[in-house]
C-alpha cells in the first residue's frame, strides 16, 4: 500500500479545469445550405479559423474550416469559379470534446493534432468550442512561480 509522505494541502492543490471552464460559449454557427463563399466571408470577419455547421434542429453534422475553404478561395478570386453550399466542402467527420474533459487532456489532443479548435459537447448538444488559445490561457494561469528562482 502506498505511503504518502506529504499528502497534499488545499494551498498545493490546483483545482481541474476542463473544456466547460475554458470555452467559448458566443458560438458563431454555419447552415449547410448556406453559399459557402458567404460562409468564408463570416470565418474571415470573425478572424475564425473554423466554425460549426448545424443542421435545422440545431446537431452538429459538420465543421467548416480555413482549411476547407483554401481552394474555394483560389478558384472564387482567381479563376471566378463559383463556391456552392457548405455542406459540399465542409468536413463530416469532426472530432468532439466532452464538456468534462481536463484541460491537460485537451492540450494532450491539440498537442498530437492538427486541430487549432474543437468542438465542445454536452449530453449530445453543441454547447461551446474551445481553442488552442482557451486551453493555452488556462494552462499559463495555473502556472505556479518557481519561489526557489525569485
Amino acid at each position: 500500500m502506498p505511503v504518502c509522505i506529504h499528502p497534499p494541502t488545499e494551498e498545493t492543490v490546483l483545482e481541474t479545469k476542463t473544456a466547460r471552464d475554458a470555452m467559448s460559449r458566443h458560438l458563431i454557427t454555419l447552415n449547410p445550405d448556406m453559399d459557402v463563399l458567404e460562409a468564408l466571408r463570416i470565418l474571415v470577419e470573425e478572424r475564425l479559423s473554423g466554425a460549426p455547421v448545424l443542421d435545422q434542429v440545431g446537431n452538429l453534422i459538420g465543421m467548416l474550416t480555413e482549411r476547407d475553404c483554401m481552394g474555394i478561395a483560389l478558384g472564387a478570386g482567381y479563376f471566378s469559379e463559383d463556391g456552392g453550399r457548405v455542406a459540399d466542402f465542409m468536413t463530416a467527420d469532426v472530432t468532439t470534446i466532452e464538456a468534462h474533459i481536463p484541460i491537460t487532456e485537451i492540450a494532450e489532443l491539440f498537442v498530437n493534432s492538427h486541430f487549432r479548435r474543437m468542438p465542445v459537447m454536452e449530453q449530445g448538444r453543441l454547447v461551446g468550442i474551445i481553442s488552442r488559445r482557451d486551453v493555452l490561457k488556462q494552462l499559463e494561469a495555473s502556472w505556479q512561480p518557481d519561489r526557489q528562482r525569485i
